[in-house]
């Protein structure tokens, strides 16, 4: 399979993978769904076995991306709104606009939009090991 045809085929199981995350936790199907779009994929130079991923999550008012995993690290920056990083083990992060935040590889996390607001948009760059799924959903 070409380069081409194996990140297509990637990109469209983390499109689906962006919904079944939310799936986990949705007790019906009115809850907003986050969006999550990817922009852009590479093979890491220098570095064999390690792709690097850019994307964003639009994550709408009451909606919530559900706990999942990386297999590396995850760096992201909060574009607009209001969101609620969770982490096991640590308190929860408030982010806003301007904000950035930061998923060591295997830190089980969820990201939700802030009670109250609107939501918000987060961009994302993962660096993940590669043929590995972008996010492993955890519960």
């Amino acid at each position: 399979m070409s380069i081409r045809l194996r990140v297509i085929a990637a990109l469209l199981a983390v499109v689906g993978f962006g919904a079944s995350l939310h799936a986990q936790d949705a007790p019906a199907a009115s809850t907003p769904q986050p969006k999550r779009t990817l922009l852009d994929q590479h093979e890491q130079s220098g570095m064999p076995g390690t792709v690097i991923i850019l994307g964003t999550a639009d994550i709408p008012a009451g909606g919530v991306v559900g706990w999942h995993i990386h297999d590396g690290d995850e760096s992201g920056y909060v574009l607009k709104g209001n969101l609620v990083l969770k982490t096991r083990g640590k308190p929860d992060q408030v982010l806003k606009a301007g904000d950035h935040f930061f998923n060591p590889r295997g830190a089980v996390h969820s990201l939700a939009a802030a009670p109250g607001s609107d939501g918000g948009v987060a961009l994302s760059t993962w660096i993940i090991d590669k043929g590995k799924p972008l996010a492993e959903p955890v519960k």
